[in-house]
């Protein structure tokens, strides 16, 4: 019964705490402007159920997504023992689900052998981290932290694992020792040579130990989640579900400046009240409170796999941009902004949102310069890599709408093409009666 309260009590406590995180990360995805992303839901469901569900853009590099395959397969059918694990800590039970017979058998023994897969995965991942170095995993962005919380992440798996085999190991043992017939399971079953040795005092200790090692670093390991760019196994699937289905190469307009053109072109269709109109708040992005939820929702859902880095023209010639390192500025910056909110929170009321005080920095500059924006060819290519169908090119079109339409602080170049479209009607410096010269004498 102590061991039921203890269990219980612990639970609790791991839920409401995940909990909170997970309100916090929503709190802060509100920030960002209304974008409604409702549209063709059935095309919706489709693309989710490829791409977050199939990985199907895992796969385009066989050797990283089939073994991610097996990660996010365990991460999903071995959560299916968890709760059995649930239900024998707060009943007292043990395998509630015995009951099921050569079933039950049969679904830990493919539990065991998904958790073989991904151990074997979660070493190879961390070898390919830390001894091969690719470089994807060592660009400048990839600071201490963010190459610890990948390798926390791998290593708790590895743990895990290890847990749940030597916990069924040490269980086959156990009721070998009160019945000579007991199978067990078909990997449990090879491992038990390791153990083979002890006395059932010892194994009942092992298996006390790992089950609760298990529970424990499962529920750990879920509290921890938030706090990292693992929060991708939650986000992934609505991120990819509200992701952008028109066209790569179609960009969005500003209602307000298609307002205004509408108007120069035909002055009689303006209310008569449009005068009046409030001004457009900005142009662009210069921080998070610019951009929409979904564009914050993909600083959050970004995997920081940097195989949209890895894709991208510019960053490949030596240029200052990485299109992972402009998701994670985003997050971070957020991030700091929500604790700004936070922190001015209304005394009595602790869960409510309290003001953003300003604090002398925005998402641009401090956080990105223009020299990356600038960088960017549009191409797209990190969009179309991205495993979680994050955009982070329309992050960097929003903050050069801002910096050419607020801050008139486009590159030399960019602004003699813009002024000659203005004034040429092309983006070359002569009007437009001289633009067939160079024909001149061609047969």
């Amino acid at each position: 019964m102590i061991s039921q309260i203890i269990f219980i009590v612990v639970l609790i406590i791991a839920i409401v705490s995940f909990w909170r995180a997970v309100s916090r990360i929503s709190k802060n995805i509100h920030l960002g402007r209304p974008l409604d992303r409702t549209d063709n839901p059935g095309e919706r469901w489709k693309t989710m159920c490829m791409v977050a569900i199939g990985q199907s853009k895992m796969v385009k590099r066989p050797f990283a997504g089939i073994l991610h395959i097996f990660v996010y397969a365990g991460f999903i059918i071995i959560n299916i023992e968890v709760l059995e694990i649930l239900i024998d800590g707060v009943m007292g039970t043990h395998r509630v689900f015995s009951f099921l017979g050569s079933f039950y058998t049969f679904l830990i023994t493919a539990f065991e052998f998904l958790g073989v897969a991904v151990w074997i995965s979660c070493f190879i991942f961390l070898l390919r981290r830390n001894v091969a170095k690719l470089k994807r995993f060592w660009s400048r962005e990839m600071t201490t932290w963010p190459r610890s919380d990948a390798n926390i992440i791998l290593i708790t798996e590895i743990l895990l694992m290890t847990a749940f085999l030597l916990l069924d190991t040490s269980d086959t043992l156990i009721q070998r020792s009160a019945n000579a017939q007991y199978s067990g399971f078909a990997v449990s079953n090879m491992l038990t040579p390791l153990l083979a040795n002890s006395s059932v005092s010892t194994l009942e200790i092992i298996e006390h130990s790992c089950w609760w090692f298990h529970i424990i670093g499962i529920l750990a390991f879920l509290n921890y989640v938030p706090y990292s760019k693992h929060f991708h196994i939650i986000l992934a699937f609505p991120n990819v579900w509200y992701s952008n289905l028109n066209p790569k190469g179609e960009f969005t307009n500003l209602a307000s400046v298609t307002k205004e053109i509408h108007l120069m072109l035909n002055p009689e269709a303006a209310p008569a009240d449009a005068g009046n109109a409030a001004p457009p708040e900005r142009f662009g992005a210069k921080d998070v409170f610019d951009l929409s939820w979904k564009q914050l929702m993909d600083s959050y859902s970004c995997t920081e796999c940097g195989r949209c880095t890895s894709s991208c023209p510019a960053n490949q010639t030596g240029k200052l941009l990485s299109p992972r390192k402009i998701m994670m500025d985003t997050r971070d910056r957020l991030e700091e902004v929500g604790k700004n909110i936070a922190k001015n929170a209304r005394p009595d009321e602790p869960f409510g949102r309290g003001k953003f005080v300003d604090d002398g920095k925005s998402l641009l500059n401090d956080y990105i310069v223009p020299e990356e924006v600038w960088a960017c060819t549009s191409c797209n290519a990190c969009v179309q890599e991205c495993p979680v169908d994050i955009d982070p090119l329309s992050i960097i079109v929003d903050i050069r709408r801002f910096l050419v339409m607020e801050q008139s602080a486009a590159p030399q170049e960019l602004a003699m093409m813009l002024n000659n479209i203005e004034n040429n009607g092309a983006p070359w410096q002569f009007p437009a009666s001289d633009r067939l010269n160079w024909v001149s004498g061609v047969n």
